[in-house]
């Protein structure tokens, strides 16, 4: 007999209670493919996104000059947030809880009610908030969470009504490496906006005067806008297509072509630093123009819409404002890998940039047929597309590697 003690039933019990539920949640993190109703799978999915996410919120709530974006903190009503923070406590603990009893995806909803129960314990909807100094340093832990609800909630339902290709799942293939790319990517837009005062202040505010600038500021609202979004696409054009023509660039934004797979996650794939210089051009012009507050305002929430919006699974009949703005039909093209679509409709938010410079695509197709970067070089994975620019090589992978 071995000499060896044998471990404690009791211990192994607590062992495999712990155990068992992070395996399941870590599998299906790691799945991709149909969830299949009738089993508790969707609903413990529910659970899980939003017991994640309320414990997000409740130490967003702790540490508010933080976690939170400054733009953003003085804009909202903490009572809303509260009754919202409290709701999604109450969807994640009730479905988490009778899956449970019931014994349907039970492991998964496990971990969803002990992400419940962690919240409640540090206060749950009832973190007292105080004064606190508003100029710290910050990650927008706050605009992760809401984008990323309120996508969710948004873009998945118009998916499934105006579906471009039918059959095409949730959890599509490399759906976890795009929602990397979308966390990272939302806590390093404060930094893009902190590198855009820092240019502004110190090297360019000597381009245009205060006199031009408040001539801008009191153009009315509507056109303001309108002229805030042309002079924003042009800049956006003439960095993308510069990201498309020049090879040392290219190797920056092929992160960005990689997908393989349209959908409202698809356009968070990006390279960090693509992501900062862009900012950095796009909002460097609106700022030294002087748009004011108001508009500057509008336009992050319209570029903030399309962003998404336009790599979505999604099929309207647009008529003829196709050729006025860029709807997905049009930017589903710039991302396809047909001979056609190479290095065409760079354009945001004004379509009819490209057929005023002669980069629109012209094809008997009504939709693409393949999409993803030619030769398909791209690793999968976050930190491995991070690094890419730097070691990667643009030869097409070979199949037999």
């Amino acid at each position: 007999m071995s000499d060896t003690p044998r471990q404690p039933l009791a211990h192994k019990v607590i062992d495999r209670a712990i155990k068992a539920p992070i395996e399941e949640t870590r599998e299906l993190l790691h799945k991709d493919g149909e969830l299949k109703p009738g089993k508790g799978t969707v609903s413990s999915v529910i659970a899980l996104s939003l017991g994640f996410l309320s414990l997000l919120g409740v130490l967003a709530f702790h540490f508010p000059q933080y976690l939170t974006t400054p733009d953003l903190r003085h804009q909202y009503s903490v009572d809303v947030l509260r009754q919202l923070l409290l709701a999604a406590l109450l969807i994640s603990g009730g479905m988490s809880l009778a899956n449970i009893i019931l014994g349907r995806a039970r492991q998964l909803s496990m971990v969803a009610f002990l992400l419940v129960i962690a919240a409640t314990a540090l206060g749950g909807s009832r973190v007292p908030v105080g004064n606190f100094p508003d100029h710290t340093p910050y990650i927008g832990l706050d605009w992760f969470i809401l984008d990323l609800l309120g996508s969710t909630l948004i873009f998945v339902v118009i998916e499934k009504l105006f579906p471009l290709y039918k059959g095409q799942t949730l959890f599509r293939k490399e759906w976890q490496t795009d929602l990397k790319h979308f966390a990272v990517n939302h806590f390093i837009v404060g930094l893009a906006l902190l590198v855009v005062n820092f240019l502004l202040h110190h090297l360019f505010g000597w381009l245009v005067s205060s006199d031009f600038q408040q001539y801008v500021k009191h153009i009315p609202f509507v056109p303001q806008l309108l002229l805030c979004i042309l002079v924003a696409d042009l800049a956006q054009y003439g960095t993308h297509r510069a990201y498309h023509e020049v090879p040392f660039l290219w190797r920056f934004h092929a992160v960005h072509h990689s997908v393989k797979t349209m959908d409202w996650l698809a356009g968070s794939r990006q390279h960090m630093l693509e992501l900062i210089a862009t900012r950095v051009c796009v909002l460097a012009p609106l700022y030294i123009l002087g748009f004011s507050e108001g508009v500057m305002n509008a336009y992050i929430i319209v570029v903030g819409f399309q962003a998404v919006f336009n790599h979505a699974n999604v099929h309207l009949p647009w008529g003829p404002l196709k050729y006025l703005v860029v709807t997905p039909d049009f930017h589903h093209w710039h991302h396809a890998s047909d001979d056609e679509a190479i290095d065409k409709n760079y354009a945001a938010h004004y379509a009819f940039l490209d057929y005023l410079f002669g980069t629109a695509v012209k094809s008997t197709k009504k939709f693409p047929e393949h999409y993803g970067v030619v030769g398909d070089y791209m690793p999968d994975g976050f930190v491995r597309q991070q690094l890419f620019p730097f070691r990667g090589s643009t030869k097409p992978s070979d199949p037999a590697a």
